[in-house]
Formats: C-alpha cells, structure tokens, sequence
C-alpha cells in the first residue's frame, strides 16, 4: 500500500450517525460499530490506485454513470489513477472480479455500490488491512458482520427523502390523478424510494392506490421499462417516475411515444439525454437526484485529508444527498405556484418538520 499510516493518531469512530432531517426511522441501517478504530491517510506518498468495479456496464446515464463522473473528478483534482472494470450482467462474473481486484498489488481502493457484492467484501476487508473499500448506496452491518472493517467505509442516500418530493412533484403535476413508478427491483433500496413516493404524491392529494408501482426485475432491459411504462400510461398515468437505472431509459422511451412525462432518478438525466435525444429529454420534467457523485468525490476529499470515517455508515439527505433536479426543464414546465410548494415542503424535510416513511 503506497500510503504512510501515523497509528499514533488513529481515529476512534464512537457512536452513531445522526441522520438529519429523516429523523430516527431510518437508524437501524447507519449505526456504526460502537468501537472502531481506523487509521487515517497522513501522507501519500505515491498516487493511488483506484478500481471502480460495476456489477454492469457504464452507461446508463444514471447511477453508474454517475459514480463514474465523481471518481473521474476526484482523480484529476487528487492525481490517483482511476480504473473501470466493467464485469457485465453476468452475476456468475461479479465475484471474480472482486477477487481479481483484491487480489492485484497495484490496486489500492475498491469502489463498488452493488449490494451482491456485500458478502464477499465483508468476508475478504479484514483478511486485507492494506486495502480500503468504499461501498456507496448500501449499508454496511459494523456491529456484526463486519465489526473488524476499519478499512472500510460506506455511504447511503436518504433517496426516501429525495422521492418525496418527485411524488409530491407528480401529485401536484398530474392532471389525471394517477402516477406510476417502475423499479428496477424489488429490494429494499428501491422499495425505500417508493415509500418515499407514495407520501409526497399523498401530501398532493393522490392516493395510494393511484400510484402504480411495477419491476422490471433487470437494470439493464429497457424494453421491459417501456413496456411497463406504456401500460401505465394506458391505465391513466400521467407522469411516471423511473428507478430502474438502464432499464429506466424505456420509461423515457414510453413518455415519448404516449405524449406523456417521466421522472428520471439519481443524475438530471434530462440534461444528459439532450446532448443526443433532445426530443426525449423534454419529457423528463425532472429527476430525483441521488449525488452519488458528489458524494464519492467527498469521499476522496476527506481520504486525502485524513478524516474519512473508516468503519461507519454515513446517511447524506437533502440537500447534500438527494433532491430534485432544479434545471431548464422544470422552470419551464412548473407553474409558480408548485414551485412554491415544492420549496416550502423542501424546507419543511430539512428542518424536520416533515418525516419522510423508510423502509429502514
């Protein structure tokens, strides 16, 4: 490992993360270990190498792709060597590529946000003190299951919060009274988005049994999201909210063809779509943004300076987390009077006087 360790000044994490504005629902699932002890970077001495492993392929202009344009910053800014190994949509491939990563001397830091690859990090981070790993969108259990990972550190999204206010965007947009929302699957992760949706659309006047909720069970079909999608449209929604990564460009794909609206998830994918599909991307009338890149370049941010908190779970909300993708799009397409609502209710969530429901 090409880093120098003062072990004097060694950082004892104690307690648990506060997550703000949520409040205590979601806790159970960033409690770090109650006595870890992580060492932070002094000095490095050589530039780093970074492994982003993708349980896919970049280009979904969404959650992958945006992992990848934080690394990508954080590399030029930080000067560490950034490499992608994209293992496919073969499951039986994903492990492998774990252990080659682990298993090669020249790489220094493990980035994964797949919650498949879990276990086998958890099995290999203490066999493995030089390495550190980053697992983003995935908590991981430090009381138990990996109460020796000192070496690794995780961060979540509050996309419970940041889902709010897309169904509170939808409720108050729709002219139908009905909206719909495809996952890519049903775990936990995606069913907390959807909770999420379901009380902001309700807090805009539509029910629970108006909101149509589907999964595609793939991240990669977007013939099953537009299909799914259609179906929707046809049964009387008006917008539908996309949290299927690849799968969700068929979401689009369907918005397009019935003349309706989508909402994207984790980047503004309006703004991305445009620069090749500016017919598709105005129908994206917004997205429910999941920074993980920010988020990850933060994490390189604090590694660098010492003080990333190795052997917790850190829950980022809005704003700094999550939130709704403010861009052309939306200022054209928002009456004033639900951007005002919007902004009201934003504010409500972050001072605490709103409690978003979690699966956690």
């Amino acid at each position: 490992m090409k880093i120098k360790r003062i072990t004097i000044l060694s950082l004892l994490v104690v307690g648990s993360i506060i997550l703000a504005a949520c409040g205590a629902a979601a806790e159970p699932a960033v409690e770090p270990a109650a006595e870890t002890v992580a060492e932070p970077v002094a000095e490095v001495e050589e530039a780093l190498t970074v492994i982003q492993l993708v349980n896919g392929t970049l280009g979904d202009k969404s959650f992958t792709d945006s992992a990848h344009r934080g690394l990508v910053q954080a590399s030029e800014e930080f000067g560490f060597t950034h490499i992608v190994n994209e293992a496919g949509t073969d499951p039986a491939k994903w492990e492998p590529a774990f252990m080659d990563a682990l298993l090669d001397p020249d790489i220094d830091v493990i980035v994964i946000g797949s919650g498949d690859l879990m276990d086998i990090m958890v099995e290999n981070a203490p066999l493995y003190p030089e390495k550190y790993f980053i697992m983003f969108d995935n908590p991981v259990d430090f009381e138990d299951t990996c109460s020796d990972c000192s070496n690794v550190y995780a961060v979540q999204y509050m996309q419970n919060e940041g889902s709010y206010l897309a169904g509170l965007y939808a409720g108050l947009m729709s002219e139908t009274g009905m909206i719909g929302a495809v996952g890519g699957k049903d775990i936990p992760v995606i069913q907390d988005f959807l909770v999420g949706y379901v009380q902001g659309a309700g807090d805009a006047g539509i029910p629970k049994e108006n909101v149509l909720i589907q999964f595609a069970e793939s991240w990669n079909d977007p013939a099953k999201g537009k299909e799914l999608a259609l179906t929707m449209y046809q049964q009387g929604a008006d917008y539908v909210f996309q949290v299927a990564g690849g799968t969700g460009v068929g979401v689009f794909q369907a918005a397009e063809e019935a003349g309706k609206w989508a909402i994207g998830v984790d980047s503004d994918q309006a703004i991305i779509i445009e620069e090749t599909d500016p017919e598709q991307a105005a129908v994206i009338a917004t997205s429910m943004l999941k920074n993980v890149d920010k988020s990850l370049y933060r994490a390189f941010k604090l590694f660098y300076e010492g003080t990333l908190p190795w052997g917790t779970n850190e829950a980022l909300g809005i704003p700094d987390g999550v939130g709704l993708a403010y861009n052309k799009f939306y200022d054209e397409y928002t009456p004033q009077d639900v951007k005002d609502t919007i902004a009201e209710m934003e504010a409500k969530v972050i001072a605490g006087d709103i409690v978003i429901d979690t699966v956690f």
